[in-house]
């Protein structure tokens, strides 16, 4: 069951940046820097504030700009030739203004990949985008004033491409198609280490999803929790449904949330943190997957919570309301925060 709500976002996007030039559409296009020649950066390498901290390790990539916040901070696109996948796709990339805070300069950041419902709608000149880089959503400024809140840690947020082409990937190396699981849960992860301060360990790498987005957040989750240890999945598939399976039942349990979380639990960890979300709106069949799933995987090391958003609907401005009503805060609470220095 797919849902590609937002595939009429794109007039809407250039819209906003034709109208909203005081949001910083003049600069669109221009190169970006994150780290800005400052500490961790190869120009002025530092000593790490604790042994979790990673520090950029490069290459550098070609970050350029396609938004900025009032705020000053930038949402930047590169174009990533995924090494191990074999997929070249479009990855933005958001770092919180605590980033350019020299107290933390010697500190890593958590890691929130955000991944789009649909087919990932609009579309830029070279494929698929995500539409949570879009001003409309609003997401980033969300994620500012919860932060501001104490509801929030300050995520570096990367939106990768969800799908290549026009057909759904299922975030999965799908058998004869391209390695859309490795390409998110590698390549990616891959190009925020070269370029961001992160943290070695899974505590500062989380996934957020809504639709087919919250379903390749789940799976990522449960298929590599020695990587990635939480996720909000809003209104996610529940199992596997790209009809690309055909043929490939062996490789399509291997995808399969269900399975996964049978297998975790009979490991017995280690423990991860899922956030389910959806509207009240959305009917029997979205909302009780969901809970079917709880009731028989959410125990031992996989622990749950669902958030039913009163009045909401299959989209992404009201799973934000959910976020900030409680999921952002569950998620962040099991997580690592960037580590102040004095020097």
């Amino acid at each position: 069951m797919k849902h590609p709500y937002a595939r009429g976002l794109a007039a809407v996007l250039v819209a906003s940046c034709a109208l909203l030039a005081v949001a910083g559409c003049s600069e669109n296009g221009n190169p970006v820097d994150f780290n800005a020649g400052g500490p961790g950066s190869a120009s002025t390498p530092v000593k790490p504030v604790d042994q979790d901290t990673r520090m950029p390790s490069g290459p550098k990539s070609e970050f350029r700009i396609t938004r900025t916040l009032d705020d000053g901070t930038h949402i930047a696109r590169t174009t990533l030739k995924g090494a191990k996948s074999g997929v070249t796709g479009s990855v933005w990339v958001w770092a919180p203004k605590e980033y350019q805070d020299p107290k933390y300069a010697k500190s890593g950041f958590p890691v929130l990949m955000a991944l789009p419902g649909g087919l990932g709608s609009p579309q830029d000149k070279d494929g698929v985008t995500n539409y949570w880089v879009g001003g409309d959503i609003k997401l980033q400024e969300n994620l500012t004033k919860w932060t501001a809140a104490g509801k929030s840690l300050p995520f570096i947020v990367v939106m990768p491409m969800l799908n290549p082409d026009t057909r759904y990937h299922d975030g999965s190396d799908i058998p004869g198609q391209q390695k859309m699981g490795t390409w998110l849960t590698d390549d990616v992860v891959d190009l925020v280490k070269a370029n961001f301060r992160t943290f070695h360990s899974r505590d500062g790498w989380a996934f957020m999803g809504s639709s087919s987005g919250g379903f390749a957040s789940l799976k990522s989750v449960l298929k590599y929790p020695e990587k990635f240890k939480a996720a909000i999945a809003s209104g996610p598939d529940i199992v596997p449904d790209s009809p690309m399976w055909a043929g490939h039942q062996k490789e399509k349990d291997a995808n399969n949330p269900e399975k996964l979380a049978a297998s975790l639990l009979k490991k017995g960890g280690p423990d991860v943190y899922i956030a389910f979300q959806a509207g009240s709106k959305e009917g029997a069949g979205v909302l009780n997957p969901i809970r079917r799933f709880r009731e028989k995987y959410g125990k031992g090391p996989i622990h749950t919570t669902f958030q039913v958003i009163p009045g909401g609907r299959h989209n992404a401005w009201d799973y934000q309301k959910g976020m900030e009503t409680s999921s952002i805060k569950f998620i962040s609470d099991q997580l690592k925060a960037p580590i102040p220095s004095d020097s």
